[in-house]
């Protein structure tokens, strides 16, 4: 059996747009990818950075539950250093009482920025060292049972908590704890099979799972030709680019990259953006039936950076259609 298909959403800003236009750009997004039969859609916590809008994560999932009937919801993920955990016990209690039985609260442990901006945000580096020890103060609210401090709401709630990495930490502490694993592979593609299988390795069944449950998150962008989807993957190649060369900003229309990288940089960002399938339906099937033949995955959580909503919509249409005829 094919993997189950869902969504990650960075909210990007495009050039000559505003957060409020990605809002509701995702907010289409989303009715969509529910329309095609996606299985969830997260959307991830970031901070001080131009091009991307969804720093107010947990308001955006209820923004997003609220345009939605069956799509499951939430967080790839919340920075939880970053924050108090009986905060975010309460902020997702809050939305599974909203919106039951469709909300995942997905961890990180990364500040999701720089380190000056992890300072504004009041989290110190301690955060990161300490990361178990939240992970297991923020579940235990979720518990029914009494306690000198409760979460209203979120006592007793039965909220899927998955951890996220694109290290080794993580897989880890996600199969110790008998947690759902997803691994960041659209960025970081360098510990994909590692983690995958430390995590395997570790698992230990606990009341949430009696297997573990893995999830991998890749770069698709996919059209009606593979020249066209080349095309489109442009804006991921040059957000890249830009961090390569120190330069954050919005989203940019796709263009010619031949025009603006050297071939050291060109092989940087693509080792960087390894996992990225870019082209016809039938092309980026067969790339991806590649990437799932030796690796052991329950989801595959797509990345579509594509500049054009329109188009954007399309290749989430066009994977979802052939995933269904396979």
């Amino acid at each position: 059996m094919l993997p189950k298909l869902s969504v990650l959403d960075l909210a990007p800003v495009l050039e000559g747009g505003t957060p409020a236009d990605s809002f509701q750009n995702s907010r289409e997004l989303i009715q969509a990818a529910e329309s095609y039969g996606y299985h969830r859609y997260w959307v991830a916590e970031h901070h001080n950075m131009q091009g991307i809008a969804s720093s107010a994560t947990a308001v955006l999932i209820g923004f997003l539950a609220a345009a939605t009937t069956t799509i499951r919801v939430g967080s790839g993920g919340i920075m939880l250093p970053n924050h108090s955990p009986l905060v975010v016990a309460e902020q997702f209690g809050t939305l599974e009482s909203m919106y039951p039985g469709r909300i995942d609260l997905g961890l990180g442990r990364a500040p999701g920025s720089d380190m000056l901006t992890a300072r504004a945000l009041r989290r110190d580096d301690r955060g990161a060292y300490e990361f178990d020890r939240l992970v297991d103060e923020l579940m235990g609210y979720f518990e029914n049972v009494e306690r000198p401090v409760i979460a209203v709401p979120g006592k007793g709630m039965d909220i899927p908590v998955w951890l996220l990495g694109s290290s080794l930490y993580s897989a880890q502490l996600a199969g110790r704890l008998g947690l759902p694993y997803s691994f960041a592979s659209h960025f970081a593609p360098d510990l994909l099979d590692d983690a995958l299988n430390t995590y395997r390795r570790n698992f230990t069944p606990s009341n949430v799972l009696e297997q573990p449950y893995a999830m991998v998150a890749i770069n698709a962008i996919v059209a009606d030709s593979d020249e066209e989807a080349e095309f489109l993957a442009s804006t991921l190649f040059q957000q890249f680019l830009g961090m390569i060369k120190g330069k954050r900003g919005k989203a940019l229309p796709p263009r010619d990259m031949s025009e603006i990288w050297s071939e050291h940089e060109k092989k940087a960002v693509m080792q960087q953006l390894k996992y990225t399938f870019f082209g016809s339906s039938e092309t980026v099937y067969g790339q991806l039936a590649e990437f799932m033949r030796h690796r052991e995955m329950d989801e595959l959580m797509v990345n579509s950076p594509i500049f054009d909503q329109k188009k954007r919509k399309k290749s989430f249409e066009l994977l979802s259609k052939v995933w269904k005829d396979s």
